[in-house]
Order: C-alpha cells, then structure tokens, then sequence
C-alpha cells in the first residue's frame, strides 16, 4: 500500500470525517500511518479495515492485523477485541474504505476537474478522446481504465476497469502532484457496485448507452441490476450527459438528481448529430459529422465512433475548445484494440474488443457500411462466462459476416471445443459460413493467408488484452502482433 512517506500521521478521527460510525473501543484521535485492507499489508502503525466479501471475511485476520502492529481497526460487525487497539463499527466498509482513502490522501479529486464515463459500449475510445482533445487545448490530464492509468505520459497497470477506492485516490494523488487539471476515468458497474467512486463527486459524467452483458453469478444478477447500478454514476455528478437514443433512456435518467444534457441524433437531444458519413480512402477508414451545426471529423471508422466523438465533444464543451483543436485532436486519437486498423491495403485487418453480442453487432455493422468485398470475423468467447453470450455472438455472426472463423478467447478452466461448441449452437440459427480453428493463432493466419483483395478481416474479442488465459495462466498473446507476424509472413512469400 501507498504511504503518506516520511513520518506523517493522521488521526483517526479525520480518516472518518465524512461517515457515520459507531466507536466500539479506543479513541478516535488514534494516530495512524497508513490505511490498509489487506490483513498481509499491515504494518505498525497501520489502520485496518475489514471487509467482508463473497468468498473471504477479513475479520477473522483481526489477531493476525494487530500482531503486525494495527493500531485500529474497522469493523462491520460488532466483533469483541481484547487487545489494546481503537475498533470502529460503520454499516459498510466497503464505503467506508472509500471515504476514508480520500480523506488519507487530503481529497486530490477536489484539486481537479473530474470526468466519469459508464456505459456497456464506447467508454474507452470516448474516455481517449475526451483526453486528446482536452490535451491538445493545452490540459494535462490523467485517465484510469480499461487499458490502465496514464499520469504525465507514465502508464501504470491495474487490475480493474476501476481499480478498488483506496487504488483511485492514491491515482489522483499522483495526477495532482503531476499538475494534472483534469482526470477521467472510466466507471464500471462492478466499480458502482462495490462503492470504489464513493469518496468523491464528478464534475461531469457521461452514459454511453447500456445493453445487457456482464449478467451471471460473479457479476449482477440481471439487466435490471446492472441498470441501476449504471445509472448510479448520475447521481454522483454535477452534470450528466446521457445518450438520448439509448432505448433506456427514461429509465437511466429517472432518479438523476444531476442536471442531465442530452446528445444524440433524436431531435429531442440537446446535442444533436446529423449528417453522418463514411469516409474510405487509401489506407484510411474514418467518419465525419455535425454536431448542432460543428462540423466534426474523426479518424476511426463507424456510426458508434461518430457517436463516441459526440459524446466527447459534448462533455468538452464546458471547456471551450475551438473546433479546429477538436478536429485537430479527433485525427489523431488511437486505441489499442477499439476498431484498430492493423493493416489497410489489398485487404483491411481491424482489432476490436467487442465481446458480447451487442458490441459484436454494433461492429459487423460499422464494417458492413464500409462496403467490403467479404467480412470474415475471427472470435471466440470466455469460459467460466455466460453461455448465452456465446450463442448470441454466433448467431450475429452467422447473419452478419460472410464467414465466421471460431477459435479461442480466454477459455480459464473450460476446453476451447466445448465453448466453440456452444457458440455453434447460435450459428445453427443462421445459413452463416464458419469454420473451426481452435488455436488463435492459426485462425489469424489462415484468414491472412487467404484473404482477398476487397476483404476486411475484423479479430474480435480481446483487443488491448496481451494474453490468453488457460487454465489459470495468462500466456502471452496479442491479436494486434499476431495479425502483423502473418502479414510479414505473407510479405515475404510474395516476394
């Protein structure tokens, strides 16, 4: 864990300022150094906190806590502690965590401007858009997400879409020292869900839209949680920007209690898009389109990417940017595995992350706009995941490409042949062409070997990811490397 460093302590007492707690034992103006939740991170000195989750309870490593040296701890269940240490009861500690993470980092989120995005599409690339375009009117911005944290041009890994609260404030902490004026994040439902942003407040945030996906024993229990968990995000903003065309719309912004701004090509949003148009040129895929009379041009390809920069555009108002920046910026914004042109010549080679049905369908059909001669999808789908994804995926792909190449994904503890199988199970519901090649590998290059002039190969699935996990090993793999290495191959057999 992150320490405040030299010999600096904090009370108790001003960790809990912004909670309402219950003092079991001790004293609030306890002193402590550092602000734990891993019973094997404690130190002397060292504030634990317990937190009960599914699998594991903290509580019992109470002994083992203040063996090392835990000068308080907090508690959600009124535990008996004989040792001489301060116990604090609060309802979650969970939220407690949070709160008092910000407050053992002095609030760095106050010291700057604040985005957060939600959605089931788009968070990334907008969230990388928001941060050229902010960049390039002459911000210095910090971003988490799903591809990490970037602060000041240093990239940090993280385990989560949204790391867990204690992990975010020491972030921001980092991004105010490094002179940030603004940090945008990217906010899951799981991030929601677990209270890892309830320690500050948003400036602005922005729903994307929202489908159904990360549904199933790990994650929410069905679409109607995962909504509201989503739409908590309005409620921890000042001001919302919520995509008008969504089909939820209502039921996302009903309990808002931020000013909410619309965008979107409904003549009810206060954003409006229209004019959209695809551009294809030598080497190049990309769309343009007007946003309430801007004329807006990005360098990605696809209607969700026009609406991705609409999205950006929007939130980037407040900032008054000119719109020869935003046009400056859009041309150069890139994001590793969202819709990534990994080769554009005879043939077009695109990676993208898409991995459920909804984001599957949402690209064959950007990529059908384009006009290509055949669209071949290569993907696969996770194990230990949803069945019901891996039907979908195959049906959209069996109606929507010329033909589907089924492989792996990350099969965790399950075989390859019986998550191909189930995918197949959706692609019997179409007249889809496919074939089976099980190795990732080998799929990317026999669609490279045999692509033809006109074709655009999308590799869908895991994009940014630099692995595939089997059988609870992460093995190097990268989709973007491996489409390059069977060009190359390709290259030099023509020679």
């Amino acid at each position: 864990m992150l320490g405040l460093g030299g010999n600096t302590v904090i009370t108790v007492k001003k960790l809990l300022e912004k909670l309402s707690y219950e003092v079991l034992k001790g004293s609030v103006d306890t002193e402590v150094t550092t602000l734990v939740y891993d019973s094997r991170e404690v130190t002397d000195g060292s504030i634990f906190l317990c937190i009960s989750g599914t699998k594991n309870d903290a509580h019992k490593y109470i002994p083992q806590a203040i063996k090392a040296g835990a000068k308080a701890i907090v508690v959600e269940k009124k535990v008996e502690v004989d040792a001489d240490v301060t116990v604090i009861y609060v309802e979650s500690a969970r939220k407690a965590l949070a709160f008092m993470s910000a407050a053992y980092f002095d609030y760095p989120a106050d010291k700057m401007t604040t985005i957060g995005l939600t959605g089931t599409k788009g968070k990334t690339t907008t969230s990388y858009m928001i941060k050229m375009i902010l960049e390039c009117a002459g911000k210095k911005v910090g971003l988490i997400g799903t591809n990490g944290a970037w602060i000041n041009g240093v990239h940090y890994e993280t385990k989560n879409t949204t790391p867990e609260s204690y992990e975010l404030e020491s972030f921001f902490k980092k991004m105010v020292d490094a002179g940030c004026d603004y940090m945008i994040m990217e906010v899951s439902s799981q991030g929601l869900k677990m209270h890892r942003v309830d320690g500050f407040s948003f400036d602005y945030a922005l729903f994307t839209n929202i489908s159904p996906d990360h549904i199933g024993p790990d994650e929410h229990a069905d679409f109607d949680e995962y909504l509201n968990y989503k739409r908590k995000i309005l409620n921890l903003c000042k001001v919302g920007y919520v995509n008008r065309d969504d089909e939820h719309f209502e039921e996302i912004v009903k309990d808002a209690t931020c000013k909410v701004v619309t965008y979107g090509e409904s003549e009810d949003a206060n954003l409006r898009v229209t004019d959209i148009d695809y551009l294809r040129g030598d080497g190049y895929l990309g769309v343009s389109f007007s946003l309430n009379g801007q004329q807006i041009k990005v360098n990605m390809p696809g209607h969700f990417n026009a609406m991705n920069a609409a999205a950006a555009v929007s939130v980037c108002m407040h900032a008054d940017v000119s719109n020869e920046v935003i046009n400056e910026a859009l041309a150069k914004v890139r994001v590793d595995g969202r819709m990534e042109i990994v080769h554009a010549g005879k043939f077009g080679v695109i990676v993208d992350y898409a991995h459920n049905a909804v984001s599957l369908e949402s690209l064959l059909k950007t990529l059908r706009s384009y006009h290509p001669a055949r669209l071949i999808c290569v993907f696969g789908c996770g194990g230990n995941r949803s069945k019901l994804r891996r039907y979908d995926m195959g049906e959209i792909s069996g109606k929507m490409a010329d033909l589907s190449v089924i492989t792996a994904d990350n099969s965790r503890f399950e075989k390859v042949e019986d998550i191909i199988a189930d995918i197949k199970i959706g692609m019997s519901k179409t007249n889809g062409k496919y074939v089976e090649i099980p190795d990732r590998r080998e799929a990317i290059e026999y669609c490279i070997e045999n692509a033809k002039e006109g074709d655009i190969i999308v590799i869908a699935g895991k994009g940014h990811e630099d692995y595939q996990e089997i059988e609870g090993v992460r093995h190097h793999f990268l989709d973007r490397e491996e489409a390059k290495k069977a060009l190359d191959k390709l290259e030099k057999e023509a020679k």
